[in-house]
């Protein structure tokens, strides 16, 4: 019999398959549906720091001071009311989800400063969340910002939240950060329970037609879990945090690698959104099959398995996998 389990978050998983935050997890029977197709653990969708700004009518007004000098920019946030449930209404979708579930459910906060998060970090625990993702999406546009300050606002926010609440604490990163090694053991300081690998962002677009910066939703594909796979493989055993990978998750091929690079759990939305939820069953299969054809018992067994601290060539996450690379007559072949 294989066993697929896997601790997380200091959680123990019936399988490393987890359902990362998307606006599918709105609904409660697409929570059902997921459990019932096999994932372990589900992350909700987002509550956004504007949604918890506008309820203490702040957001309203700082939108709307100076619109006559920059109502370009205005028009491009959404407006309020295209999400679909506010923060109070949150609170009340975290404990149906633990009501309907048998799986963990993870809460996810978005956002950057600290503000209001403390208190609802707790009030999320106190709905009865399983967990915390720190969701830290921010774009830095200020030239007078460095890189040592993003840093120290993105620690401020983990330290904050991480001393309010019992619940372990993840944070979603950006792959954007000048040392990503240096700034996980910095977070790993701080007793992060978990590291979520990477944030997707969304960036928008030109339309040419009406002259306007329009939003822009692209689905991962496959290729984009090898950057996911190279700093997981770095960090294993070098940090207590444990690993998630999300971004690139399509298959199970794509949860082994990301097993043996280090991760605990790998995250998958948009193959959901491109094959179904049901396509969770085929993963499953497919991941325990494979197990027993190479004769692995367990998911824990493979754990970081090809991480850099136990592969043969450790150079290969380094400098020389570029020259190889380089080198190598792939490109003739081009």
């Amino acid at each position: 019999m294989i066993d697929l389990t896997t601790r997380y978050l200091g959680l123990t998983l019936e399988s490393p398959i987890v359902c990362s935050s998307s606006p599918m997890m709105q609904e409660i029977d697409n929570l059902r549906r997921m459990e019932d197709a096999g994932a372990s653990a589900v992350v909700l969708h987002s509550l956004f720091e504007e949604q918890i700004t506008l309820e203490s009518q702040d957001l309203d007004r700082n939108l709307f001071h100076g619109t006559e000098s920059y109502a370009e920019a205005l028009s491009y946030f959404p407006e309020m009311e295209s999400f679909e449930i506010g923060p109070e209404a949150y609170l009340e979708h975290v404990r149906k989800a633990k009501e309907a579930l048998s799986i963990p459910v993870v809460a996810s906060l978005n956002g950057i400063s600290t503000g209001g998060w403390v208190d609802w970090a707790r009030r999320i625990e106190a709905a009865g969340a399983d967990a915390i993702e720190l969701n830290t999406y921010f774009m830095p546009t200020d030239i007078e910002v460095s890189g040592s300050q993003l840093e120290e606002m993105y620690l401020e926010l983990v330290r904050d939240v991480k001393g309010s609440v019992k619940i372990p604490v993840a944070v979603k990163l950006s792959p954007f950060f000048s040392s990503i090694p240096n700034f996980c053991a910095s977070l790993d300081a701080l007793g992060v329970d978990g590291l979520v690998m990477f944030n997707r962002f969304y960036q928008p677009d030109f339309d040419l037609e009406r002259l306007e910066v329009v939003p822009r939703l692209t689905l991962s594909s496959p290729s984009e879990l090898l950057m996911r796979l190279h700093w997981v493989a770095v960090l294993a055993g070098r940090i207590k945090a444990d690993m998630a990978v999300t971004g690139g998750v399509h298959g199970a091929t794509d949860v082994i690698k990301s097993m043996m690079a280090g991760a605990k759990v790998a995250m998958m939305t948009s193959a959901l959104l491109e094959h179904g939820i049901d396509h969770l069953r085929t993963v499953r299969h497919e991941l325990e099959q494979w197990l027993e054809a190479n004769e692995y018992p367990s998911i824990a067994l493979m754990q970081g398995s090809l991480s850099q601290r136990k592969v043969a060539e450790p150079a290969a996450f380094e400098r020389a996998n570029y020259m190889k690379v380089l080198r190598s007559g792939a490109w003739s072949r081009a």
